[in-house]
C-alpha cells in the first residue's frame, strides 16, 4: 500500500447492513474544535457487523484519524447518498470498472458486489464465466497503484496504468480505456468509475463517443453530507444537484463539465 495510505476497520453493524457501493460516511476525527467538521469516506467495503475504509493523509482531520488506536471510539453517520446501480442482467454483460487513484477505494467495494450478483445466480463464477469484471486502476507511479491485489481477489481482469510508466501502461487510465474501448469487439454495458475530476470528465468523453453509459462517482469537500449546507453543488442537465445527497454517484450524461 502507498506511504500515507491507511486502511481503517470498524464495527458498525448498522452501517454495515445498510451499505452499498458508492455510498460513504462521515467521521469525525477530533473531539475537540480543530477539526470541527466530519470529514466524508468512501465506503471500501462492509459485511459481518463491521465497515472499512481507505483513506490517505492529506490534511489534520486524516492526520489524527491515522493515530487512532484499536478499541477506541469513532464517531460516524452513515450510510449516506446514493450508490451504484447495477443489476444482475448489466453484470453479467460485461462491465468496466476505473479507479484514479483513491477512487479504487469505492470500486473494490462494487467489484465485491458485482462477484456476489454473478455467484448467486445461474451464471458462472465471476473468475470463469464470460462477462468478467476488468478493473483499470490509473496511478501516478507503480508505488501508488492500490488494490491490485484484493481487485484480482475479487476474481478481477485488473490492468495497470501509470503516468510514468513504471507499471503497466505508459499514460493515463483513460488513455488506456479509450485503447481498450477502440479495439474490443464486445462493449461493457457499462463503464463505473472513481477518481479526480479531470479523469471523470474524460471517461465521461469516451463513454459518449462508444455509446456508453457510465456511472460516475464524484469527490468533492463537504461540510455536512446530508444535503443541508449546500457546499457540494454540481451543475447537471435537471439543475443544480448535491454530491452528498443526489450523488456522489452520477449518470455521467447528466453532468454539465
Amino acid at each position: 500500500m502507498k506511504r500515507n495510505c491507511f486502511h481503517l476497520e470498524f464495527e458498525a453493524p448498522g452501517i454495515a447492513r445498510a451499505a452499498l457501493p458508492g455510498q460513504f460516511v462521515m467521521i469525525r476525527s477530533g473531539e475537540g474544535l480543530h477539526p470541527l467538521l466530519r470529514r466524508p469516506f468512501s465506503i471500501h467495503g462492509a459485511g459481518n457487523r463491521r465497515v472499512e475504509v481507505l483513506y490517505e493523509v492529506v490534511g489534520q482531520g486524516t492526520e489524527l484519524l491515522s493515530n487512532i488506536k484499536p478499541g477506541e471510539l469513532l464517531d460516524v453517520i452513515g450510510p449516506l447518498g446514493n450508490g451504484f446501480s447495477c443489476n444482475s442482467r448489466s453484470v453479467n454483460h460485461g462491465q468496466i470498472l476505473v479507479a484514479g487513484g483513491m477512487g479504487a477505494a469505492p470500486l473494490l467495494f462494487l467489484a465485491e458486489k458485482m462477484g456476489e450478483i454473478k455467484t448467486s445466480g445461474l451464471h458462472s463464477p465471476v473468475n470463469k464465466g464470460r462477462g468478467r469484471i476488468k478493473v483499470l486502476v490509473g496511478a501516478r507511479t507503480k508505488g501508488h497503484v492500490l488494490c491490485e491485489k484484493e481487485f484480482k481477489k475479487c476474481g478481477c481482469d485488473v490492468t495497470i496504468a501509470t503516468d510514468d510508466g513504471s507499471r503497466g501502461f505508459k499514460g493515463l487510465v483513460t488513455d488506456l480505456l479509450a485503447s481498450i474501448l477502440s479495439t474490443v469487439n464486445r462493449q461493457p454495458s457499462t463503464i463505473f468509475a472513481c477518481g479526480p475530476k479531470p479523469m471523470l470528465k474524460a471517461v465521461s468523453g469516451i463513454a459518449r463517443k462508444h455509446g456508453l453509459a457510465a456511472q460516475l462517482s464524484l469527490e468533492a469537500h463537504m461540510a455536512c453530507g446530508i444535503g443541508a449546507c449546500l457546499g457540494c453543488v454540481i451543475n447537471t442537465k435537471t439543475g443544480y444537484r448535491r454530491v452528498c445527497k443526489e450523488g456522489p454517484v452520477f449518470d455521467s450524461s447528466d453532468i454539465i463539465w
